[in-house]
């Protein structure tokens, strides 16, 4: 499978610096998704002869470039209030669904063994807790050898949707993080160095001894990386599996009306994980035949894209979402 997604990805990122020709659908956007969507442009075009090009750039980058009209349709993870849409003139409509892993690089501690409630977590990126022997993480950790070293935070450098949703979890996890920091695709870090995009965060971490960063989970599986283990919103622990994002999955409530708007992080349930995203699609009210052709590329993901989804590590949309979603095009895109 990573053989294929790094051939999806080569093409795709081939045909990215091509000029974009009249009959192409071009895209861009989060890099949350970014896997994904490559997997399914390239089958897309192997079954049907349809080019879609998608650029890994940011949610911030996405929003701009549809606001711009710069591109047929733009890619975020932080869903935009119905107030924004009608400013910015665009359609709204989520696409996939995934998880953010805390994933780390300390020597000897392997994957779903390292304990981090959700308040230490705040505390790490707040630049509280500096080194990886601290009693806040000992306490929950015996047994492990924690090393006597600094903690490297990796974040984000770029404006990003998977930093608004990781933000957002840590403001409702930490009375700290929401007084000094709070919520946003850009933030004032108090530590740590800046990578661009899941992409580069994840490649900061693997290169970086006694690292940290907050990745999207096709990321961390791409890049063998190890992941905490979290705590959920009921202070269970829970690891980062596809049964723990599907249980938080589950407790999405999307409408018509609010074009979708939602965040999915700390829902209800013992076995819920607790930051886990859905992620956007963002397309010009005024995009005519264009947006039937976007429209068309996603129903086909929907009809034939959950297995590629699943073995990248996303959680496809339920099929009454997918309905849906189906309604408000049928509604909207005329």
């Amino acid at each position: 499978m990573l053989k294929k997604l790094a051939l999806a990805t080569l093409v795709a990122a081939a045909s990215i610096t091509s000029s974009f020709a009249a009959d192409k659908i071009s895209g861009a956007g989060a890099s949350f998704p970014a896997p994904v969507y490559y997997d399914w442009a390239f089958t897309y075009k192997n079954e049907t002869q349809n080019a879609v090009n998608y650029q890994s750039i940011g949610s911030g980058g996405g929003i701009k470039q549809i606001a711009k009209r710069t591109v047929n349709f733009g890619a975020t993870d932080e869903a935009l209030e119905p107030l924004q849409l009608a400013k910015d003139n665009l359609f709204q409509f989520p696409a996939v669904i995934g998880s953010i892993v805390i994933a780390f690089n300390v020597d000897g501690i392997a994957d779903a063994t390292l304990k981090l409630k959700n308040e230490v977590v705040a505390d790490i990126f707040a630049g509280k807790i500096t080194t990886w022997n601290d009693p806040a993480i000992v306490a929950d950790n015996q047994g492990l050898k924690l090393p006597n070293q600094k903690i490297v935070v990796v974040h984000r450098s770029d404006g990003s949707g998977t930093t608004f949703n990781f933000t957002y979890y840590l403001t409702h996890a930490s009375k700290n993080w929401k007084e000094k920091f709070g919520i946003g695709k850009a933030i004032d870090w108090a530590t740590g160095i800046g990578g661009k995009g899941n992409e580069g965060v994840a490649s900061l971490i693997k290169e970086t001894p006694n690292s940290i960063g907050y990745i999207e989970n096709a990321y961390k599986e791409k890049n063998n990386l190890s992941a905490a283990v979290l705590t959920t919103a009921s202070g269970k622990w829970v690891a980062a599996t596809e049964e723990n994002f599907k249980a938080a999955a589950k407790y999405a409530t999307w409408t018509k009306e609010k074009h979708f708007h939602s965040v999915l992080a700390l829902q209800a349930g013992d076995t819920s994980y607790p930051i886990v995203a859905a992620t956007f699609i963002l397309l010009p009210r005024e995009g005519g035949e264009m947006n039937k052709k976007v429209v068309a590329f996603y129903d086909y993901a929907f009809k034939k894209g959950d297995e590629a989804a699943k073995k990248l590590g996303y959680i496809p949309l339920p099929e009454e979402t997918k309905n849906m979603i189906r309604e408000y095009w049928a509604a909207n895109l005329k």
